[in-house]
């Protein structure tokens, strides 16, 4: 799929306002002789390892933007709110079994940091490479850490945890004439502990299946957009999977990373 599919995934956020900036700035990246983000073409030679062969420049430290859904994201919506997430039935009612204070006895704060949902949370991101097949996410939200994991064909035997374990592949787009190839980041999660999409204890079960795709676009004024399209399919609790489109701006440096423990309120 060309660019015309990081748009769709966009257009597809619940209420998602940025859609229109978004086209603004594909257009122009297209005019400008700049190859946006979120190729599904085909695959060139292959690369000697996903480093160096990487589609973007995903590294440095990345701040959430949040224009949409903020009430769900940057306060703890009340219990029973839970607008826009395809929830059955059982996900409602466990949604409004939510009780904060069990969590915090049990040690659960941190169940709406996981992979489902970590990166709605607002939040700076710090992202490296920790080898040259292994991409590392640091959040200063919860303090968690996210290894995207290059060439492994299933996750290995082990326990479930927050993150899971995530398969990382690059997707290239067949460049056009004059431009370099670029593309996007694939990552699908598996291997989870039972957490919330949202704080207020709307559920995903360890059955989830996490599929992100991460986008870097440029926008004409210089600044740096990281664009991480989420789907979360969950038959336990989901009718169909849950789409958000989650932004996130290139900072200059580290200055205002604050690493802060899980909160289950």
């Amino acid at each position: 799929m060309d660019s015309g599919g990081a748009l769709i995934r966009v257009k597809r956020s619940n209420n998602c306002l940025l859609c229109a900036a978004w086209l603004t700035v594909l257009l122009a990246s297209s005019a400008a002789g700049q190859p946006p983000g979120g190729g599904r073409g085909g695959r060139g030679g292959a690369p000697p390892n996903p480093r160096a062969g990487a589609a973007f420049d995903i590294t440095g430290y990345w701040v959430s933007v949040v224009t949409e859904d903020w009430r769900y994201r940057m306060v703890t919506p009340p219990k029973g709110a839970f607008g826009g997430v395809p929830l059955n039935a059982e996900g409602r009612r466990v949604a409004n079994a939510w009780d904060p204070a069990r969590d915090e006895t049990a040690g659960q704060q941190c169940k709406s940091y996981g992979a489902a949902a970590v990166m709605r949370v607002p939040e700076r991101l710090h992202i490296a490479w920790e080898n040259d097949s292994t991409l590392r996410i640091e959040t200063d939200a919860g303090t968690q850490t996210r290894l995207f994991h290059f060439g492994a064909a299933q996750a290995p035997a082990g326990d479930p945890s927050w993150q899971g374990y995530s398969r990382a592949e690059w997707e290239y787009a067949a460049p056009g004439r004059g431009q370099s190839r670029g593309g996007n980041l694939k990552v699908v999660t598996t291997r989870l502990l039972p957490g919330y999409l949202r704080k207020n204890g709307v559920p995903y079960s360890a059955n989830a299946v996490v599929t992100e795709y991460y986008d870097r676009i440029p926008a004409p004024n210089g600044d740096q957009w990281l664009v991480v399209s989420t789907e979360v399919n969950d038959p336990q609790y989901l009718t169909m999977p849950f789409i958000t489109s989650t932004h996130f701006k290139k900072l200059a440096d580290a200055a205002g990373w604050d690493p802060q423990p899980c909160s289950a309120r």
